[in-house]
């Protein structure tokens, strides 16, 4: 995985509008092999490459919910970081992440709530040129008031 920033902790204090961090991650077989035995997400679309074959996807893909951890990563990692606590978050699938592809998560606050601790974040996956996934996100945010 490649971050643009190191891990830890932005305070509500310290975040801005238009702040954003990324990560990227390359999708493997095993990510995808991990996750179906995790979340118990057997569908043989993620799995078996002549079942996938025959569907809409013509080919294998990986879980839309493993493309959404990545956002979840970025969050809980970088932006705001450790001590963060989702609030709740939109997700709409755009396209198929596929074994091998490499997946850029993107997270960009767009609103701050300092009176009660909520930012709100816009959230998007990339595959190359391609959004794969786009939505928002409301989090609960560290404050050094607490800490």
């Amino acid at each position: 995985m490649l971050d643009n920033m190191p891990r830890g902790t932005i305070c509500i204090e310290d975040l801005e509008i238009g702040m954003s961090r990324h990560l990227r991650k390359e999708v493997t077989d095993r990510d995808i092999e991990l996750f179906a035995e995790v979340s118990t997400d057997r569908n043989p679309v993620h799995l078996d490459d002549d079942y996938a074959r025959d569907t809409i996807f013509e080919g294998r893909i990986a879980h839309g919910m493993l493309t959404a951890g990545l956002i979840s990563a970025v969050i809980g990692e970088q932006l705001p970081g450790h001590g963060t606590v989702y609030l709740g978050q939109s997700l709409k699938f755009l396209a198929p992440v596929r074994p091998g592809d490499t997946v850029l998560a993107e997270v960009t606050v767009t609103a701050i709530d300092h009176a009660r601790r909520r930012v709100t974040l816009e959230t998007r996956c990339l595959v190359g040129n391609t959004t794969v996934l786009k939505g928002e996100a409301l989090v609960l945010a560290p404050s050094r008031k607490f800490d």
